[in-house]
């Protein structure tokens, strides 16, 4: 569902045009029945259809009565006791208004008057039984119509006329529920005018402000906004968050079909939803060729180092799901790596796994573990990310991050693994921070490997994206815990943009780049993952305060700092010397090799190992300058504290 622009409808004709007929062609039969069968009981052998004036009459009364009760507003695969009770008042209205206008008319000569007393049943029976019958069609069973709603105490507007709206309405009839849905928003224009259960279908999206003004005329003003679709673009939904941030209230999404059926929540139902911000992020789903990423997993060992970590632990879920034969997490983190370890032993127990405490930057403890598990893939997650401090502790960042990825490597290459896949950022391009560089350089190593001719049994894949959602450090989790707090949220700069992308579609896309095809692959081959537009770091950060239903700059404040030591203002996911070509997969781009001679890299990576480990600045500098030209470094004899 999209904001739509176009002007307001009216009831659709052609399906009202269609209830309208079947209604009045029901009435015409019952009305017809009913006399003709007193007549018989009278002993009058009257033909079918003789009263055929008074029938006009009488279907032209309901026709006016059925309007004015919403009878034609009802959808009928919503068919509810809320219908059966307006079928019911419409049919009893229409013949206490046919009797005094029949009398007016024709003094009711010929008329047997009691026959209305057969019309009644008639008709409200040939009016619920093909409303009826077309639910159980559709549903299979009839439970669903015989409860009754009532109000509730929070009015709220659902968005959406479709399955989840009516089982929502239908839950909300229980006692206890919190809820009293009080109108409907929908982009369907044969909707708008209908009911669902007794609620009315007010309009389309863009004119959420009129509906609420014309609920709060009658004093059911809604508080919230509920999204009963899960068709809506991430554009759509940040329109619908801004209109109801301007209308005083909060928005949530309700809970998945699914999620009612299988009786999740407490007795009034599951709870709402509130949105994420991966909801607002949306993009379209990348379709995954899953057979090639089982191919690659399945009856095979894996080992993932950085296990405990945003992307390792979800690279750890994935792949578990992928059947191999044994998963080893490594990681330095003993905390993290318990809880990636214990997660995996309850969702997997069968699972062959092992827990292993080391540290990339231990050569040899790397090479007995590989000499122990033995793996086949290799996913190497493990690195030192945080810009700040990487800027504050140039050494540590370089000692973990290039010459970790070379042990890594290395040892993939000793021990015969068919694929290595390392784990890169955008920040690697053209890179301003220590961070950034130290994962180019950890490029340029697989990159060199994959080229060299000794390094053909083993493949070599980069992986390079942006910012993860939610991930350890970064700037979501630092903006809740400051909105959490009562503000200020701080941006370092008004125009701060980056790259988004949630952790599973990171993951997948990953998994979808290291199973492509060998026939795909070239040598030193540094994979891009589609990142779709950038976003602006402060419209993210009044986007999370309306999430919470407050209100950026009055409720919450947002201060601007300054940027951060190795900071960049706009992030990139590619070099201007590195031609971009699309794979056969989406959402997976291809950028063309740049690196050095294995040999000169060796070379290099032993006097900047040598380096760091004596904290030598300078030679550290300067050695990842001759490296990586387009390195430009903050000045290191300004101070650094984080902010």
């Amino acid at each position: 569902m999209t904001a739509s622009t176009t002007p307001r409808p009216f009831i659709s004709l052609s399906r009202v045009s269609l209830v309208a007929l079947h209604d009045l062609i029901q009435a015409t039969i019952a009305f017809e029945l009913a006399v003709w069968v007193r007549h018989q009981t009278l002993g009058n052998d009257q033909p079918f259809f003789f009263a055929w004036p008074n029938t006009l009459i009488f279907v032209a009364i309901c026709a006016v009565v059925f309007w004015r009760v919403g009878l034609y507003r009802g959808i009928w695969h919503y068919a509810s006791v809320t219908d059966l009770v307006t079928i019911v008042k419409g049919v009893t209205l229409g013949a206490l208004i046919f009797l005094p206008a029949l009398f007016l008319i024709t003094r009711l000569q010929d008329f047997p008057r009691t026959s209305l007393l057969l019309v009644w049943p008639l008709l409200v029976i040939q009016l619920s039984l093909p409303r009826l019958a077309y639910r159980l069609l559709k549903d299979g069973n009839l439970s669903a119509v015989f409860e009754r709603a009532h109000d509730d105490r929070v009015p709220v507007l659902l968005v959406g006329a479709g399955s989840t709206a009516e089982v929502f309405i239908r839950e909300m009839s229980r006692p206890g529920a919190p809820y009293n849905v009080v109108g409907i928003i929908d982009d369907k224009p044969g909707r708008i005018g209908r009911d669902i259960r007794g609620v009315r279908v007010m309009d389309i999206v863009d004119r959420i402000p009129e509906a609420v003004a014309r609920l709060d005329a009658k004093g059911l003003r809604p508080q919230r906004l509920l999204l009963a679709t899960e068709k809506i673009t991430a554009d759509g939904l940040r329109a619908l968050l801004t209109r109801a941030d301007g209308l005083g209230m909060t928005l949530a999404r309700l809970p998945r079909l699914t999620d009612f059926h299988g009786g999740q929540g407490g007795p009034a139902g599951p709870a709402i939803r509130p949105l994420a911000m991966e909801d607002l992020l949306g993009r379209p789903q990348k379709v995954l060729d899953r057979d090639s990423m089982r191919r690659l997993i399945a009856g095979r060992r894996v080992m993932v180092t950085g296990a405990g970590g945003t992307i390792g632990s979800e690279l750890v879920r994935q792949i578990a799901l992928l059947a191999p034969t044994h998963i080893t997490l490594l990681d330095n983190g003993e905390h993290a790596l318990y809880q990636i370890d214990m997660e995996l032993a309850t969702a997997h127990s069968g699972l062959s796994r092992s827990a292993v405490l080391a540290d990339v930057r231990d050569d040899a403890r790397v090479a007995h573990v590989f000499a122990g598990e033995r793996p086949e893939l290799v996913f190497h997650a493990a690195a030192f990310k945080h810009v700040p401090l990487s800027e504050q502790n140039p050494h540590e960042a370089v000692l973990t991050n290039v010459i970790g990825s070379r042990n890594i490597a290395r040892a993939c290459l000793r021990h015969d693994v068919d694929t290595m896949v390392l784990i890169s950022t955008d920040k690697a391009v053209n890179p301003t921070s220590v961070m950034g560089v130290s994962k180019r350089l950890a490029e340029m190593y697989c990159q060199a490997l994959g080229r060299e001719g000794e390094a053909a049994q083993t493949r070599f894949v980069a992986v390079r994206f942006g910012n993860v959602l939610g991930s350890t450090g970064s700037v979501v989790p630092l903006f809740q815990k400051q909105i959490a707090a009562g503000g200020p949220v701080t941006v370092t700069d008004p125009a701060t943009t980056r790259f988004f992308m949630t952790t599973r579609e990171a993951v997948e896309l990953v998994l979808q780049a290291s199973a492509m095809d060998a026939s795909q692959h070239v040598p030193g081959t540094v994979f891009v993952l589609d990142m779709g537009e950038p976003v602006k770091i402060v419209d993210l950060a009044r986007q999370m305060i309306r999430l919470v239903g407050l209100q950026p700059d009055k409720d919450i404040a947002i201060r601007f700092t300054g940027m951060r030591p190795g900071e960049k203002l706009h992030e990139e996911l590619s070099h201007e010397a590195e031609d971009l070509t699309p794979t056969a997969q989406d959402g997976i781009l291809r950028a063309a090799p740049r690196t050095m001679s294995l040999s000169d890299i060796d070379h290099t990576f032993d006097m900047l190992r040598d380096a760091a480990r004596r904290e030598d600045l300078g030679s550290v500098l300067e050695l990842i300058r001759e490296a990586v030209p387009e390195f430009t470094p903050r000045d290191f004899d300004q101070p650094s504290a984080a902010q």
